[in-house]
């Protein structure tokens, strides 16, 4: 059996029931995923492959840039399964699409 998180385990529980124990990324991280069909395949508890531990998946904001102190006060229905690779990349994408420059530039350095 996979050991779950000691607090909140009756709230992490239910995210993982609905994900069916599965990463819920759909390519947010970048990656197609197109061995399951548009989702991440790595379920909580299983290797990712053969020189790696056992995946231990994560109830997080479904809004990678969410803080970690507001995600904590979301209901299960906000929440997603992320593998911690998915979410890291997810996250390093929405920042970098909140960070990058808008199209009301015009094209002022243009050259």
């Amino acid at each position: 059996m996979t050991p779950g998180p000691l607090a909140a385990a009756d709230l992490f529980h239910t995210v993982m029931e609905a994900a069916q124990h599965r990463c819920q990324c759909a390519g947010a991280c970048g990656q197609p995923h197109t061995k399951g069909e548009g989702r991440c395949t790595r379920e909580h508890g299983r290797h990712a492959g053969k020189h790696s531990g056992p995946i231990r998946l994560m109830a997080a904001a479904a809004d990678p840039l969410t803080t970690e102190l507001a995600a904590a006060a979301l209901p299960a229905s906000e929440l997603r399964a992320w593998c911690p690779p998915c979410f890291a990349a997810a996250r390093r994408t929405a920042q970098r699409a909140a960070a990058a420059p808008g199209a009301d530039q015009g094209g002022l350095f243009d050259l």
